[in-house]
């Protein structure tokens, strides 16, 4: 049996003794619903990261984007979150059906500051839902609806410190072969390897 680790933080008063305290005032800025600052960003946002858990616990976090807005309000406390031609791994999918409870984190380019929001959510294929939250000519998939029980503007340290968006930061651009990795992975050779890679180029310009 392994020896306890004696660095791990067990519990908030621990975690406290390390952190301090939450900054006066700064519980002000955590809502149960939309407000101007935030329905301002939600405009603008052409990006989000979406986190779910399935019953056990076990956690997925999902890329979603389109163009800047592309996430509906419906009201103060609702929003609607197209999906669109993916991969149909659906993990995200899959939890909501076992949980509801969400994650969010929106992003703007060049802004330092993100909006958070957590709440529950469901799917629906409502068709006039869908039909607004078309895009390129088509209708969405299927939508994530959320229910909103918190949202807030986030401040922007972590992006500064990861020069998200400056250029000079970013270095060469990292290059992902889906095909390679499917070779190395099942002993195909160096031609299905292009072909996969050719067919995902293909899809990337086509189908989005």
């Amino acid at each position: 049996m392994s020896e306890p680790d004696p660095y791990r933080i067990q519990n908030e008063a621990e975690l406290r003794a390390l952190v301090g305290d939450a900054l006066p005032g700064v519980e002000t800025k955590i809502l149960d619903r939309l407000d101007a600052p935030t329905r301002a960003f939600l405009a603008r946002a052409p990006f989000l990261v979406l986190a779910t858990s399935d019953r056990e616990g076990r956690i997925d976090a999902s890329p979603k984007g389109d163009g800047p807005g592309f996430v509906l309000i419906e009201d103060d406390r609702t929003i609607a979150i197209p999906d669109r031609a993916g991969n149909r791994l659906v993990y995200g999918h899959r939890n909501l059906l076992e949980n509801p409870h969400v994650g969010l984190i929106l992003m703007i380019p060049s802004t330092t500051e993100t909006l958070r929001i957590n709440g529950r959510a469901e799917l629906t294929r409502d068709p006039a839902l869908l039909a607004r939250l078309a895009s390129r000519g088509r209708p969405a998939l299927l939508a994530i609806r959320v229910r909103i029980e918190e949202c807030f503007l986030h401040c922007g340290k972590a992006l500064l410190r990861a020069g998200l968006w400056n250029p000079t930061s970013w270095g060469e651009r990292h290059r992902v072969s889906f095909g390679e990795i499917f070779a190395e992975r099942t002993g195909a050779g160096d031609a299905t390897a292009r072909q996969i890679d050719d067919a995902i180029e293909a899809d990337y310009r086509d189908n989005l």
